[in-house]
């Protein structure tokens, strides 16, 4: 068990086929599936807003990534489980989007098979059905 790094999730995320990093909500970097414009994002790299504030310290988040879930109950999952770094604000919880939030500098809570996990879970939770079944053939 090696602790994830943001280095780790770049590679991981670059390892997912049919996948780019480009922009979405006008200039937010995020990995998309399938590459172009009619990709969607399933790891975006959210800049500071005041909706996502350090609670001890009141400023913005600046390192902020927000990755896609399958469904609620997927990020229930995360979001329950204490030993992980996830969590979710306002802004999360009434939206139609369905994902967890987490701060590159607590990537090294978890480690790299652990990621790679949810991060393969949120590319699966919007790629097309055949780079899915190609790469994944048991779903």
């Amino acid at each position: 068990m090696r602790p994830a790094t943001p280095d780790d999730l770049h590679e991981i995320c670059r390892s997912l086929p049919e996948t780019e990093l480009g922009v979405t909500w006008g200039d937010v970097p995020t990995y998309v599936v399938p590459r172009g414009p009619k990709g969607r994002g399933f790891c975006l790299f959210r800049p500071a807003r005041r909706d996502a504030v350090d609670p001890a310290t009141g400023e913005p988040y600046d390192d902020l990534v927000v990755l896609r879930c399958g469904s609620r109950e997927d990020r229930d999952a995360l979001l329950e489980d204490e030993s992980l770094p996830f969590f979710t604000i306002d802004h999360f919880r009434s939206h139609d989007t369905v994902a967890v939030l987490v701060r590159l500098s607590r990537l090294g809570e978890i480690d790299v098979d652990e990621l790679r996990e949810v991060v393969t879970e949120a590319w699966l939770a919007v790629a097309p059905r055949r780079p899915a079944k190609e790469h994944f053939p048991g779903l």
